[in-house]
């Protein structure tokens, strides 16, 4: 006698609740990352707000030593500071760089200011036939000198796939406290400032090259995870009536 296996088939009514147990899950997963993303957005709103107004304020003077502590990414990234001293040329570092005019390098150059601590100073953008300070010897200024430009927080750990190496002088990213410790500087500040366009006296190096962008996808984000979760109710329907549809006729 040959019977049904209807008994062992899954029961609509199941598998009807085990759809949806799924479903609700996927859709309060994709909404709660388009609740994020939103959040995200807001924030990186208000932090280009804020870096723009930097940008464009009046300078203030480079912070000092007692106030080192209170330097932050957050608050202090891409503020207009100026400060006033003498270049340390003979302790200058190259550091590898990628710039619309080309590949070269950053010149970063030791500054001592009045006030009695050092401070990187990236004096801007040099072609390889430039690294030589004596190809660009008119740029090597002597004497008192004012500084304005941006405050920058350090690059540790190298470029990307690249790590500093202060015993081969190479140099991939602009890792204050590393450049410090090779060069001997003592009382550096944690930070270095990206010297703005005021021209050297051959234009050598280029400063004022410093690029303030920030990516702002977030909307995009948060529209693609709140279409997942439209998307993930379609498909439930869909897989509901497909169940409904095969369900056993009395």
């Amino acid at each position: 006698m040959i019977q049904s296996d209807s008994h062992n088939a899954p029961r609509p009514g199941l598998a009807l609740v085990w759809a949806g147990l799924g479903a609700a899950l996927l859709f309060l997963g994709f909404v709660a990352l388009g609740v994020w993303q939103v959040q995200r957005l807001a924030w990186k709103t208000e932090l280009i707000a804020q870096v723009e107004a930097r940008v464009h304020a009046a300078p203030v003077a480079a912070p000092g030593p007692q106030a080192w502590s209170e330097v932050s990414r957050e608050a202090d990234q891409y503020r207009r500071v100026t400060v006033r001293g003498v270049f340390r040329h003979d302790r200058e570092t190259l550091v590898q760089a990628v710039t619309e005019t080309g590949s070269g390098f950053w010149v970063m150059t030791p500054l001592v200011s009045d006030e009695g601590f050092t401070v990187l100073i990236n004096r801007g953008f040099v072609t390889p036939e430039r690294r030589s300070p004596a190809d660009r010897s008119r740029g090597q200024v002597t004497g008192p000198q004012t500084v304005t430009g941006l405050l920058r927080m350090t690059e540790p750990r190298g470029g990307f796939l690249r790590a500093n190496d202060a015993a081969q002088d190479r140099w991939y990213s602009r890792d204050v406290a590393a450049i410090s410790e090779a060069r001997g500087l003592t009382d550096a500040a944690p930070y270095f400032i990206d010297a703005d366009s005021a021209a050297n006296p051959d234009g050598w190096p280029r400063g004022g090259l410093t690029v303030v962008t920030f990516p702002n996808s977030h909307l995009v984000y948060a529209l693609t995870w709140f279409g997942m979760a439209l998307l993930t109710l379609v498909g439930y329907a869909i897989v509901a009536r497909e169940i409904r549809r095969r369900r056993p006729t009395p």
